[in-house]
């Protein structure tokens, strides 16, 4: 089937690929020039994912949003969360009717505190069964690669789920499928404040312990957020939840974790999002949680610590104090 991919970034780009090789023909739509003409005249994306010598024949690019999303069954969205609602405006009243829309995207609106989900249905003026969301342990340069993974397809029609599943799979590529959105989403989205914060803990030169605190404790907070929220707890110990805080906490092809790590070697929040290559969807997704846990009165201390890091600068010392509190606490 013809699908378009709306963003030309690491992750769009590799996730192009794997629809690509699943047998579909894709298009890639980019605001940059340089990497439409990149992919259209040396099917590469030089700019963004470096690493891939040469994308498959039938992934071809345009900067033309009309051209981009005309006869698309499936419309995949992969553009920095922060600014999804802006980057989709312009497309509301272009995606054909019966298009599947997909979010490869991970965060919480800061000025909302809206899921993907909730912002891309609102812009687009979605239906449930018209909306599906991707997440797992995706590392872009090793699916790039074609090394095997898996992910999970979200949609509250679970045959519309199947559909988009079997629209990517591949040899390496294996999408199971749930209709548990909102867990998805929320898994998605915290588990980059828990990468952030095991990645400043490897700055700092802590070790195996420490990670593994910070992520089993990252893990029950974001799941008892996700269940306050309305969803399965049950996704959080699956692919979504365990498996993509395993791969975003622990290596440094992980934006986040990265991010983290230059702060726990002494960077500030300047110098450690110029030295990022890429957007680490943490940072303003903190603030979005912290709020969050609020509003649903759930205690949200990793997030909370991980706050005072962004905004006041406080060393990994004083936010792992925070996150362990004092006295004694249950499990």
């Amino acid at each position: 089937m013809k699908i378009t991919v709306l963003g030309a970034g690491a992750w769009g780009t590799a996730f192009g690929q794997v629809l690509a090789d699943a047998g579909n023909e894709v298009t890639m739509w980019a605001r940059e020039p340089e990497i439409v003409e990149g992919i259209q005249r040396h099917h590469r994306n030089a700019v963004r994912l470096p690493s891939v010598e040469r994308l498959p024949e039938s992934v071809t690019a345009t900067g033309d949003r009309v051209e981009a999303v005309r006869g698309a069954r499936i419309v995949v969205v992969a553009i920095a969360a922060q600014f999804a609602r802006v980057a989709l405006e312009p497309f509301a009243k272009l995606i054909p009717d019966d298009a599947i829309v997909v979010s490869l995207m991970k965060g919480i609106e800061r000025t909302t505190g809206k899921r993907m989900d909730e912002v891309v249905r609102e812009m687009l003026e979605l239906p449930a069964e018209r909306f599906a969301a991707i997440s797992g342990p995706n590392l872009s340069k090793e699916i790039a690669d074609r090394q095997p993974s898996a992910t999970v397809v979200a949609c509250e029609d679970i045959d519309v789920a199947r559909m988009v599943a079997s629209a990517c799979a591949t040899g390496y590529f294996k999408a199971f499928v749930t209709t548990d959105v909102i867990g998805l989403e929320m898994c998605g989205s915290l588990k980059n404040v828990t990468a952030l914060a095991v990645g400043m803990a490897r700055g700092a030169g802590f070790g195996e312990n420490t990670a593994a605190m910070i992520e089993t404790r990252g893990l029950a907070e974001l799941t008892t957020l996700g269940e306050a929220a309305g969803a399965n707890p049950k996704t959080f110990a699956g692919l979504a939840g365990v498996g993509d805080l395993i791969a975003t906490c622990g290596s440094p092809l992980s934006r986040n974790y990265t991010f983290g790590a230059n702060l726990g070697k002494g960077m500030s929040v300047a110098e450690a999002s110029a030295a990022s290559n890429g957007v680490a969807e943490g940072v303003p997704t903190t603030d979005a949680v912290v709020a969050l846990g609020r509003r649903l009165k759930v205690r949200t201390p990793l997030a909370c610590a991980m706050s005072r890091v962004l905004d006041e600068g406080i060393s990994c010392v004083q936010m792992l104090a925070e996150l362990c509190g004092t006295g004694v606490s249950e499990e």
